[in-house]
């Protein structure tokens, strides 16, 4: 068993370790409890020259990063709230995604930008967006949502290896102290969309943190329902394998799309889209859709518990596609996403 945590903190070190080129940055990763665990005691071990704190100059700190691939040096960027990173869309959207195609492929910038996404503790407002589908809208960027250990054990050293373009990698800080299996074996996760359970009653296509609350949603239908949902990580949300979903909701004929942002013109809609365009005849029944309610995240945590999508709502979703709103199965008496997680620890 490998923490989410720790498989970051694996992959960091070893990145560090093998590409003496490559540095880590940002706000709070020589601090002790090293953005959740995930670069602790690399700064003593690499020194302050390869792991260093910067102030608040989110612009500037993507600028000088995106000045280092440039000339062959691999940044490592980390923002502890994914909203920081907003101020450095002139940096990644207008220079370090297009720099390979405006210079006709000569130049490239290979950086990995981390970003931490989701709820607790009443981020609020400003402090709990999750903005893939802005990110994944942007040829040149690829972006991706590692839900387990096993993705990032598997993916984060093959970004490092001098993956071409910008990586954004956002991470829910519900995981971190979560603890996955983590094997060994010659099937890798890709840099796309893998099936993460097989089933043959319902497609269940999910984003981070939804895949692990959908796992948790199979099992629940299987022992009350008898209800086999197959459950697909979309894992990376600008290049998805969307023939992988396809041959899936082929199979089943019912979809549920549980993503980690708001549903409008977002990653939701985009697999509608997808879908629509290869065979408008898939669907026997109108898609469900999880995200977070249409407005700013509440502070306030009675607020907060009802914002976003909890297992109750899952299991709902499932159990409708394939029963119809009737379906009359107990659903959990779980109703706040965190009464999963109470393993978890803030920041701060």
């Amino acid at each position: 068993m490998l923490s989410y945590a720790n498989a970051l903190l694996e992959t960091m070190d070893g990145g560090l370790a093998a590409h003496p080129n490559a540095f880590i940055m940002g706000q709070g990763v020589d601090d002790f409890k090293g953005i959740f665990g995930s670069v602790t005691d690399l700064a003593k071990k690499y020194g302050s020259q390869r792991v260093f704190d910067v102030p608040l100059m989110e612009e500037g700190m993507t600028g000088i990063a995106i000045g280092a691939a440039l000339v062959g040096d691999y940044p490592i960027t980390t923002h502890i709230r994914a909203d920081f990173s907003f101020l450095a869309m002139n940096q990644i959207l207008n220079l370090a995604s297009k720099y390979h195609y405006m210079f006709g492929g000569i130049m490239s910038c290979p950086m990995l930008i981390r970003l931490v996404v989701g709820r607790s503790w009443g981020q609020g407002a400003q402090h709990s967006q999750s903005p893939q589908a802005t990110f994944a809208h942007y040829p040149g960027l690829t972006v991706i949502m590692p839900a387990t250990s096993q993705a990032i054990v598997d993916m984060y050293p093959q970004i490092i290896n001098r993956h071409r373009g910008p990586v954004i990698s956002i991470e829910h800080r519900l995981l971190y102290n979560l603890d996955f299996s983590v094997s060994d074996s010659g099937k890798r996760v890709p840099l796309t969309s893998y099936v993460a359970r097989e089933g043959r009653d319902v497609t269940v296509v999910a984003t981070s943190v939804m895949v692990v609350e959908a796992l948790r949603a199979a099992q629940y239908v299987q022992e009350k329902a008898g209800i086999e949902a197959e459950i697909i990580d979309l894992n990376s949300i600008s290049h998805p394998d969307w023939d992988l979903v396809a041959e899936s909701v082929r199979k089943t004929g019912r979809l549920v799309i549980a993503d980690t942002s708001w549903l409008e013109y977002g990653v939701a809609a985009e697999v509608c889209r997808q879908l629509v365009l290869r065979d408008p005849g898939l669907l026997r029944s109108p898609p469900s859709m999880l995200g977070m309610a249409p407005a700013p995240c509440p502070t306030a945590k009675s607020l907060e518990d009802i914002y976003y999508p909890s297992q109750h709502e899952t299991v709902d979703a499932i159990l409708t596609q394939v029963r119809g709103v009737g379906h009359d199965i107990a659903l959990p008496t779980e109703k706040s996403m965190t009464e999963g997680y109470r393993r978890f620890r803030g920041p701060f």
